[in-house]
């Protein structure tokens, strides 16, 4: 069994993958590695057939060094961490410095590639909005970067004294996008509003650069907002499908 970690600049995702019959657990979302080491311990099926680990991280080299070390040490597997290229598995970066390139991005695009087969735009909704296209030939052009909901939210909160809210107000805003009669609903949905004029018009000019037949796929945790968009298919694990390219597993599955 393989544990897969997604480690976000907030967040971190796991789960485990059975890659004989590539099912996975569903996807756990927690804040540090803390947590995850009694989430797995209590699976307790899960932990004794663990033996590898691959991770992709968008953290420091420390952050991302301790969390190698703490699987080792407290679940006794190595884990394999994926690296930046200038290419693999078909898929061009099109970054003039692959390297600088986000980890989750490119295993984004290498997944989204691998999925389709074809040209794509590739939209992941978190912290922030990334967008990346990529050609039928698996070039991939270039994209966009964007604050994502929470952020706009935010920023909106830092720097006004009188947009002020709960959580929720927040939540229950979302269920309608009529003009909002209070600031909780007035805030949460002219940014929603806003995200999703943005995605249209990168779908409607990645349709027209790329063909209608353009594949466009969605991940990330607010996938939600974007995912009823004509054309849309939502991939959760998106991440997940590229990270498996790029640190594929490293035993006989027969074995």
């Amino acid at each position: 069994m393989i544990l897969e970690l997604d480690c976000g600049n907030t967040l971190i995702k796991w789960r485990v993958l059975n890659p004989k019959t590539h099912k996975a657990t569903s996807v756990q979302v927690i804040r540090g590695i803390e947590e995850l080491l009694p989430q797995v311990t209590q699976q307790d099926i899960l932990l004794t057939s663990l033996d590898w680990g691959r991770l992709v991280s968008v953290r420091s080299d420390e952050e991302t060094q301790a969390i190698i070390q703490a699987m080792h040490q407290q679940l006794g597997i190595a884990m394999a961490v994926a690296k930046p290229a200038a290419q693999l598995a078909g898929v061009t970066n099109g970054y003039q410095e692959p390297q600088r390139l986000g980890m989750d991005r490119w295993l984004a695009v290498l997944g989204a590639y691998h999925h389709t087969q074809g040209p794509c735009l590739v939209i992941d909704l978190g912290t922030a909005v990334t967008v990346d296209w990529v050609d039928p030939q698996g070039q991939h052009l270039g994209g966009f970067i964007t604050p994502g909901l929470p952020m706009l939210r935010t920023q909106l909160q830092l720097h006004t004294r009188r947009v002020r809210y709960s959580v929720e107000e927040a939540q229950q805003a979302l269920h309608s996008l009529e003009p909002g009669t209070s600031t909780g609903q007035a805030v949460e949905r002219g940014c929603l509003l806003m995200l999703r004029a943005y995605i249209e018009k990168q779908i409607g000019s990645a349709q027209a650069q790329l063909g209608a037949q353009c594949s466009i796929l969605v991940t990330g945790g607010d996938l939600e907002i974007v995912a009823d968009l004509p054309a849309v298919q939502s991939v959760p694990d998106l991440v997940f499908q590229g990270l498996a390219i790029a640190c594929p597993y490293p035993f006989s599955i027969n074995a």
